[in-house]
């Protein structure tokens, strides 16, 4: 049932992506599959933060995935300085599913290297952590 009041909204071309739900805390993929990192924040362009919107404002749109060292923030509080969080533009993003897929390498991104420290410190001591299961 719709209200009276509710303008419907125009049509969309392309996909609606709900940003908690499809991007934030999601893995990102190099073009080959291999892990970069996961996205932890946004970066929007639009009407700034707590200014009034006028009828009419176009929507915000999504310019980069932004990943960094956030985890302590998440625990105590507060935000990282944006100059610590890693940018990846979202002209590179290729595919939206379960993972983020990128059309380009990781290897030029600074993104990637919590999961290299990761991979070569902590899994490759495992017994049989560097084996590729692919």
């Amino acid at each position: 049932m719709t209200s009276p009041d509710l303008v419907p909204l125009p049509p969309v071309a392309g996909r609606i992506l709900d940003a908690q739900l499809h991007l934030l805390d999601r893995q990102v993929l190099d073009t080959d599959g291999v892990p970069v990192t996961t996205v932890d924040d946004l970066e929007l362009s639009g009407p700034a933060v707590g200014e009034e919107i006028p009828v009419g404002t176009p929507a915000p749109v999504l310019d980069a995935l932004l990943t960094g060292p956030v985890l302590g923030t998440r625990i105590v509080g507060g935000r990282p300085p944006s100059s610590r969080l890693i940018r990846i533009p979202w002209k590179d993003v290729a595919d939206v599913g379960v993972v983020i897929r990128l059309g380009i390498k990781g290897e030029g991104l600074d993104a990637d290297w919590v999961e290299r420290w990761v991979r070569d410190k902590i899994i490759a001591r495992i017994p049989g952590g560097r084996h590729d299961p692919r």
